[in-house]
């Protein structure tokens, strides 16, 4: 008998491998519209940390509500913040996409009115403001690509505090390891030619390759789905006539 490998034991979401949630302080969500067409001055309470996210938090307090957002950079404690079609073009202040200039960086995109923002959001990102289209807001997003949102989309004016946090090295194993230990992820990760015929399937011999096909189909068994997991083709990328 062998024994169960690495990604059958991590399927079954035992402690070791669960993500510690009960430490992470709120979700980081706009509050809901009631009146969209009314703006609504807030203040910034507080700047908090939450584990496992590069960015840092900010708390905002408006007439009875509160809400967490991820805290744009120069944003500062007991700043004034505004909320609505009206809000000036600040950084902090929350418009609906359709009442911001083009040219603005902007974190924090709803992808659908009202869902709380999806985009933008690790430390360092920011989306540009591109044109207003018929077809919606044209936004272009950290990673190049341009889509199109409804107007009614908000974002917050400004670029997500914590850029550069990823150009400084970690120097040591122990904080790569607390890092990957508050997202859930397993570290180190360990090759599967590296390891014993025990430990995964393509472990054992002298040789550091896998011996068989790394392509494995989507209803493989528990022990033997590793690799790629239906790849729909493998190798270099052929290239197309024009």
């Amino acid at each position: 008998m062998g024994k169960r490998i690495l990604v059958r034991r991590r399927g079954r979401g035992v402690g070791v491998f669960k993500a510690p949630t009960h430490r992470r302080v709120a979700p980081v969500s706009y509050p809901p519209e009631d009146r969209p067409d009314q703006t609504h001055k807030g203040f910034v309470k507080d700047l908090v940390h939450d584990p496992g996210r590069g960015s840092p938090l900010a708390l905002l307090k408006f007439d009875n509500q509160e809400c967490y957002i991820a805290a744009p950079e120069g944003l500062s404690v007991d700043q004034d913040v505004y909320i609505g079609e009206t809000s000036p073009i600040e950084i902090g202040n929350i418009l609906p996409l359709g009442k911001i200039p083009a040219g603005n960086f902007v974190c924090n995109i709803e992808s659908r009115p009202g869902d709380g923002g999806k985009f933008a959001r690790s430390s360092g990102s920011y989306g540009t403001l591109v044109a207003h289209t018929p077809r919606g807001t044209e936004i272009k997003l950290p990673s190049k690509k341009t889509i199109f949102l409804d107007k009614r989309c908000r974002a917050t004016i400004g670029i997500t505090a914590g850029a550069g946090r990823a150009d400084k090295p970690f120097l040591k194993s122990g904080r790569k390891l607390k890092l990957m230990k508050s997202k859930g992820r397993k570290y180190p990760i360990v090759k599967g030619t590296a390891m014993i015929s025990a430990s995964h399937p393509y472990g054992g011999g002298r040789h550091k390759h896998a011996g068989k096909p790394t392509t494995v189909s989507r209803d493989a068994p528990p022990g033997r789905k590793v690799g790629l997991i239906a790849a729909k083709q493998s190798g270099r990328a052929k290239r197309r006539k024009p």
